[in-house]
C-alpha cells in the first residue's frame, strides 16, 4: 500500500489549470471504470496530489505519472518514490513521446484529470499515439466531452469530434460535480473512455484529415467549396459523395475520412 502523505500540500495553481480530486466515492468509481490489472502499464497525466496515482498502484499497476508543476513533485516523491512500479517524471505531457515511456510493452493505458485549459491539445497529441495505447480514461470539462461525442449538423460536433472519431470509439461515463475537488470549478466534468479502433472506414491519412478539418471547421459558416479552396475541389467532393454547398458541420466522419484517403492517393 502506498502512504498518505502527511505534509501540507501546495495550493491549486490557474497557470496549469489545477482543480484536485479529493472525493473518495468518485476516486473509487474512476478506478473502477479503469478496473487496472497487475503489470499494466499506465501513463498518468498530471497526478496532481496523488489521487488515482495511490490506488492504481495498489492494483499492482506499473505508472509513469507526467507531472509539469514542480511544486507537485516532493508530494509525489514522498509518497510513490519507494514503490518500484512507479515512476515520477518532471514533463510536459504535451512534449513528451509517449512511446518512449514503456518500450518493452505492447500497449499502454492513459489516465489523468486533465487541465482545462490544455485538454483539446492533449487529445490531438495522444491520438498520435492511438497505435500503442489500449484505452484512455480522462475526465474533462463536460462541454469538451459533449464535442467529443457530438452527431454531425449541431455546433458542438467539429473538428475535435471527427478527429477522435477517425481512431478510437469515445464514451462519457459519468458526470462528476465540482465539490468533488478542491477547488471547485465553475464546470461540471465528465469521465471518458476513448479506445482506439478502426471506423467503418480505416483512415490511411491521418495527416491529410488534420489538414482538411483545420480548414474546414475554421471557416465552418461557409460552404465547403469555399472553406476548403486551396485544399481540394468541388469535383474531389462531389467524387466522396460530399456536396460542395454543405457546410463542415454536417458531413459524417466517415465521409471526412473518404475525403482525406481520396486526396492522399492523388
Amino acid at each position: 500500500m502506498t502512504r498518505p502523505d502527511t505534509a501540507e500540500a501546495p495550493r491549486a495553481d490557474k497557470r496549469f489549470g489545477q482543480n484536485f480530486l479529493h472525493d473518495r466515492r468518485v476516486i473509487d468509481r474512476i478506478v473502477a471504470a479503469i478496473a487496472p490489472r497487475p503489470d499494466d502499464c499506465i501513463v498518468e497525466i498530471g497526478p496532481g496530489e496523488g489521487a488515482l496515482t495511490a490506488p492504481l498502484l495498489d492494483a499492482g499497476a506499473r505508472l509513469t505519472a507526467l507531472e509539469l508543476d514542480t511544486r507537485m513533485l516532493p508530494g509525489l516523491e514522498r509518497r510513490f518514490g519507494d514503490s518500484a512500479n512507479a515512476r515520477i517524471l518532471h514533463a510536459d505531457a504535451l512534449a513528451t513521446d509517449l512511446a518512449t515511456l514503456y518500450p518493452d510493452a505492447g500497449t499502454i493505458r492513459l489516465v489523468g484529470n486533465l487541465p482545462y485549459n490544455i485538454s483539446t491539445p492533449l487529445l490531438f497529441h495522444v491520438l498520435r499515439f492511438a497505435g500503442i495505447v489500449t484505452d484512455m480514461h480522462f475526465m474533462l470539462q463536460r462541454e469538451v466531452v459533449a464535442r467529443m461525442c457530438a452527431a454531425p449538423g449541431g455546433k458542438e460536433y467539429g473538428r475535435l469530434t471527427v478527429a477522435l472519431a477517425a481512431q478510437a470509439r469515445v464514451e462519457a461515463l459519468f458526470d462528476v460535480a465540482p465539490g468533488a475537488f478542491r477547488p471547485a470549478p465553475k464546470v461540471t466534468s465528465t469521465v471518458v473512455r476513448l479506445r482506439p479502433a478502426m471506423p467503418e472506414v480505416p483512415l490511411q491519412a491521418p495527416e491529410r484529415l488534420d489538414a482538411l478539418l483545420r480548414a474546414a471547421f475554421a471557416k465552418r459558416r461557409k460552404t465547403l467549396s469555399n472553406a476548403l479552396a486551396g485544399v481540394c475541389t468541388a469535383a474531389e467532393l462531389e467524387t466522396c459523395g460530399i456536396d460542395p454547398r454543405a457546410r463542415a458541420e454536417t458531413v459524417p466522419v466517415t465521409d471526412w475520412i473518404r475525403l482525406a484517403n481520396h486526396l492522399a492517393r492523388g
